[in-house]
């Protein structure tokens, strides 16, 4: 039993990083797709909001499928068609196409999500000692290769439809040798009838949490390329270097926050970290230099690292209700924030300039503080 919760990890462990690193790899090429396509600042919002629409609708339902068939199949399925999903976009050869495209990488990332997270709460709560915050760290692991390598082979000018085939292949392996070890159906299937629970209660308390934590997150995801392209005048390899510096450092601190969780407590590491995002963020805005902005994203990563994994955690332990319907219900009302916040900031953007529609993100940050006590056992 040991060794199965084991290999289990580690198969969770390396789906996460899989989600991470297809998720990063696209974000090298989001100012490419808006140059390709000539769209500006407020189509593109428009373009992400589908990728947002497809997530946020697909996530619920997620959670249905799950106590039905299990998070070890549906983990599985929704990995191989996301693998499949991160060309789409950068082929569309229109807006229309771009939309379609968005929608379904976005559906199938937030049922990915979902899922993953359902198994990870499930082997949690088979050890003595949190460790939710591992899982999310090699997501961020992920995010900082993809989009590190994705920066490195966009600047030698390799062909961006190769670097995404050669990347999507790559995930579909690492998910054929992983899938086998999931923990099995019986983890999740709790119930005989389920069905689309609406946040209510402490779970409306912790998808409104996720939800602020889960914009910032989407904003430096989709619009930190594009601000050190456009508003700071950089390249695209420059550019790449802001979001693997917030992939790197929330990495760091998620590989290492179950420690400082168990020790310090949850309600104090949140607050303490979303001031850290709060400065790190609001000092980039207000310098405006590349050093300072790969710095400022660095400390938003490391400011936000260690808050979705106490989230999504306490979610699983809701009394009375599945896991994997509450996390489903939390991250519904999170990934809302994370995919829809940032084409809001690309519509404000587009009359109030990017740096003023990031100081959005610094309120939504500073408001994590506030309200920290929710996370609470």
């Amino acid at each position: 039993m040991l060794q199965q919760i084991t290999n289990a990890r580690r198969a969770v462990l390396g789906i996460f990083l899989v989600n991470g690193l297809i998720l990063g790899s696209w974000i090298p090429h989001i100012p490419l797709v808006q140059e390709k396509l000539i769209i500006g600042e407020g189509l593109l919002g428009l373009a992400l909001l589908s990728m947002a629409a497809g997530a946020v609708i697909f996530m619920p339902i997620s959670g249905v499928w799950i106590t039905r068939l299990g998070s070890r199949k549906i983990t599985t399925l929704t990995a191989f068609a996301y693998c499949f999903a991160l060309p789409l976009p950068i082929m569309a050869p229109s807006f229309v196409t771009l939309l379609l495209a968005l929608f379904f990488f976005g559906a199938f990332f937030g049922a990915m999500d979902v899922a993953m997270n359902a198994q990870a709460v499930a082997i949690e709560k088979r050890f003595t000692k949190p460790i939710m915050s591992s899982f999310h760290g090699f997501f961020s692991v992920g995010g900082l290769l993809g989009s590190g390598i994705g920066g490195l082979v966009l600047a030698f000018e390799v062909n961006p439809l190769l670097h995404a085939l050669l990347i999507s292949g790559l995930m579909f392996i690492i998910t054929a040798l992983v899938y086998r070890h999931f923990l099995p159906k019986n983890v999740d299937t709790t119930a005989k009838k389920t069905k689309f629970v609406l946040p209510r209660g402490p779970v409306l308390a912790l998808g409104i949490l996720a939800f602020m934590v889960l914009l910032a997150e989407g904003a430096i995801t989709d619009w930190s390329s594009v601000y050190i392209t456009k508003v700071l005048q950089t390249g695209p390899g420059i550019a790449a270097l802001g979001y693997a510096s917030f992939s790197l450092m929330m990495a760091i601190g998620r590989l290492s926050g179950d420690r400082f969780v168990a020790n310090m407590g949850a309600v104090k590491i949140t607050r303490i970290t979303s001031l850290i995002a709060t400065i790190g963020l609001g000092t980039t805005l207000l310098i405006e230099h590349p050093i300072a902005a790969i710095i400022g994203f660095g400390c938003v990563g490391l400011g936000l690292s260690n808050l979705i994994p106490i989230i999504f955690s306490a979610a699983g332990r809701v009394p009375n209700m599945a896991a994997s319907t509450s996390i489903a219900a939390v991250a519904t009302a999170g990934y809302f924030g994370f995919l829809a916040g940032p084409p809001i900031i690309g519509l404000m953007a587009e009359y109030t300039g990017l740096p003023m529609a990031l100081g959005l993100v610094v309120l939504a940050i500073s408001s994590i503080a506030v309200f920290a006590s929710i996370v609470r056992k």
